[in-house]
């Protein structure tokens, strides 16, 4: 085992410190209280009171202080997910994750992110505050994205409704267009990290493999090697859970500048408020501006239509 993590008390903390202080080293990552180096094996404690083992004597060194914290592929099934058998251990592996948002809202883009979180990373990750991001605001999403972003290798894509209406005019799904971004990101994500390759890469996953495969056929470049598909991919790795902060973060940026645009600050969803906002912005500025803004082969446009015809 090459990365362990215990969970320590305030005493325990301070009689690691002392045992290990002759192989200090400097560490200044968020969150990072102390840190040593061994031989074989590398020792980073934590302000949220975990310790951290990472080497071929990590479980040789772990045996000191605790019982492991042992993660396994079990946990997929305990979650409800769906999907691939990932390998024992997953969670703390080095893995690629990618995951979209923005494909159920009437108004504003997709976005997807593919983030790079290596086993050294995963602990800071967790010390920065990310969870699966359905559990988090959006108000604590755009606070801590900064830092994530700073942290971890990662490619952001954004489709906006322009391009997005145009290309489902040509006839693609929105299913093909998430697989080309996943795929771009993907490949974006690894070419920034090369020559270092993750263990894994875990696709939240929003089609079968082989739909998903079969969207990206006329691609050049497809990732294919080591990829994994689950559902409830964020609740598997810390790596797909930032990124479904950092896509959450880039489609709440775009819905920003939309709603400036615009001059009001537009609804998420597709619900019945989205209509009748749809419907406003429609009488005061017109169908083009409407469809610039929206996805717009969605019910939502009927709907909004209907209300015009009404009044």
């Amino acid at each position: 085992m090459s990365n362990i993590v215990l969970s320590i008390s305030t005493n325990i903390q301070k009689e690691v410190m002392a045992y290990y202080a002759s192989n200090y080293i400097e560490r200044k990552a968020a969150g990072v209280i102390f840190a040593a180096k061994l031989p074989d094996t590398s020792i980073t404690m934590y302000k949220s009171g975990k310790l951290m083992f990472q080497g071929g004597g990590a479980e040789r060194e772990a045996a000191r202080w605790g019982t492991i914290e042992k993660t396994s592929n079990s946990k997929s099934s305990s979650i409800g997910a769906k999907g691939d058998t990932l390998p024992d251990q997953f969670a703390t592996m080095s893995v690629l994750g990618s995951d979209e948002t923005g494909t159920g809202d009437y108004f504003g883009p997709i976005t997807v992110a593919a983030v790079y979180v290596p086993a050294s990373k995963i602990e800071l990750i967790n010390e920065l505050g990310v969870k699966d991001s359905k559990l988090l605001s959006d108000d604590y999403m755009r606070k801590i994205a900064p830092d994530l972003r700073a942290a971890c290798v990662h490619s952001v894509l954004v489709l906006r409704n322009e391009k997005y209406n145009s290309l489902q005019a040509k006839g693609y799904s929105q299913g093909k267009m998430k697989a080309m971004m996943h795929n771009k990101a993907l490949e974006n994500t690894l070419t920034k990290m090369a020559p270092e390759k993750p263990e894994c890469i875990l696709i939240d996953q929003f089609a079968e493999r082989g739909v998903y495969y079969n969207y990206l056929k006329n691609e050049r470049e497809i990732v294919q090697e080591s990829v994994y598909f689950s559902t409830k991919a964020e609740q598997l790795h810390v790596a797909v859970a930032t990124a479904s902060i950092l896509a959450r973060a880039a489609f709440l940026k775009e819905m920003d500048r939309l709603s400036e645009i615009a001059g009001l600050e537009l609804m998420k969803g597709a619900s019945n408020k989205v209509d009748v906002q749809a419907a406003r912005i429609w009488r005061k500025q017109g169908e083009e501006f409407l469809r610039s803004i929206t996805k717009w082969h969605f019910a939502n446009t009927e709907k909004a239509r209907k209300m015009i015809k009404k009044t």
